[in-house]
């Protein structure tokens, strides 16, 4: 597989420096990808990179995921507006762990091939680099000049930014390039690649190895994603969309991709998934000849979700889908955890009862007009059930005197009333 030829029709290369390709092609080459450790979990804006990752490895190539244990001690001004929060070491190596268990489903680790991913972190061999032979080997080859040009500095530098830059964040770019020539002293590493944002802190480590080793290093970097109409790529209106199935669980993930738009759908299929160019191709024919049918999003969101979460956490989430639509079953239902089952009812009513009153049992009708104010009246109940128009727990319920017990509760705690076909209720069992 020609990496730069597969990287471009997926739409994920934006600038690459002269030669790489020829490099590539040459012979197995080394690359590394750095990771903000600012979080014990990746988001969805990360998958970019780890794609980008994932696509040279299996192109033959050896991928480094470099966790920025020291540079996220200083902060990188790159795409923002003001200086981010600083972590300490215990909190840092807590998050590599966590990082690197979460690059496993993605990246090849373990095996003796030359071409295994392997995992560093800045800190390292930063954590003895003192401040006197920093500014001596390192400072005194790059100019103020060429470090004041970047974007990134001159964007907080301008008018438009009130907060300016710190010397802390100035020197970003020269701990990066460090990285970059330590990468390429100890492991041979030739290339390095990021978002389009990144240019700049890349393209300093290169002029670094030019400078310091008289070698060739390499850039690549892939679009910033954005979305269609013009909102920001993997935030919601709770916030990032993560990769931990605690932080956003399994359900919500795949929410994510099967609602994306369909002008969305075909770009992100090409970058978040493995599927080649003629499956692609076929899959964007049959959104045009059938968009309600929405193929593309199911493909994409079966695809991530699946590489993500694995296919149990996928078909569970296919299964909570259906809920909403009146298709799921009861057995279906009681299938779901209780993080899931939550996420799927999210801002549905909630109601409260004793859980010693279910120990006994309460008749249906009492639950749910006297102990809670499910219903306004017993009348409107009778009236519900005379109708066939309640269910519970996705079971229609037919008798006035129903006896609820706790037997009944989802998950030990809940019990799902449905009104009709689209109003519900959760009763929580405290």
């Amino acid at each position: 597989m020609n990496f730069v030829e597969e990287l471009t029709w997926r739409g994920m290369i934006h600038d690459i420096t002269p030669g790489t390709e020829a490099q590539l092609q040459k012979e197995m080459t080394a690359a590394y990808v750095g990771i903000d450790p600012t979080a014990d979990s990746l988001h969805i804006g990360h998958l970019v990179s780890v794609m980008m990752l994932k696509h040279f490895q299996i192109a033959g190539h050896k991928p480094i995921a470099l966790v920025g244990g020291a540079t996220g001690m200083i902060g990188d001004p790159s795409g923002k507006s003001a200086e981010r929060n600083l972590l300490d070491e215990k909190t840092l190596r807590h998050n590599e762990q966590c990082l690197k268990a979460q690059l496993a489903r993605f990246l090849d680790f373990e095996s003796d091939a030359d071409n295994a991913a392997e995992l560093v972190n800045n800190y390292d061999w930063m954590k003895e680099f003192g401040f006197l032979d920093f500014i001596r080997d390192i400072g005194k080859h790059i100019t103020v000049n060429y470090m004041m040009a970047k974007d990134s500095v001159k964007k907080r530098l301008g008018e438009e930014s009130k907060m300016g830059l710190s010397f802390t964040e100035f020197t970003y770019q020269l701990v990066q390039g460090t990285d970059f020539l330590h990468l390429y002293r100890e492991k041979g590493c030739r290339l390095q690649m990021g978002g389009s944002d990144q240019w700049g802190n890349i393209t300093t480590g290169t002029e670094l190895i030019r400078r310091k080793e008289g070698g060739e290093a390499f850039a690549l970097t892939c679009p910033l994603i954005t979305k269609a109409d013009g909102g920001k790529f993997g935030k919601t209106e709770s916030g990032n969309v993560w990769l931990d199935a605690k932080l956003t669980t399994p359900y919500t993930f795949y929410q994510f991709w099967l609602n994306v738009s369909d002008a969305d759908a075909e770009k992100y299929i090409k970058i978040f998934t493995l599927l080649g160019k003629d499956e692609v191709a076929s899959l964007v024919r049959e959104q045009a000849e059938a968009p309600h049918l929405r193929p593309l999003q199911k493909r994409l969101a079966r695809e991530v979700t699946c590489m993500v979460h694995g296919q149990d956490e996928y078909s569970r989430a296919v299964d909570a889908s259906q809920i909403l639509f009146g298709k799921a079953t009861t057995e279906c239902l009681s299938r779901l955890d209780k993080d899931t089952f939550l996420s799927v009812f999210e801002g549905v009513p909630t109601f409260e009862v004793e859980r010693a009153k279910l120990d006994v049992g309460v008749p249906v009708v009492e639950l749910l007009a006297v102990e809670t104010a499910a219903f306004p009246s017993k009348g409107e109940l009778r009236r519900t059930i005379k109708g066939n128009g309640l269910s519970l727990n996705k079971c229609k319920i037919a008798d006035h005197d129903y006896l609820v017990t706790v037997t009944d509760l989802l998950n030990d705690a809940y019990l799902l009333v449905q009104k009709g076909k689209k109003n519900y209720i959760i009763i929580e069992a405290v």
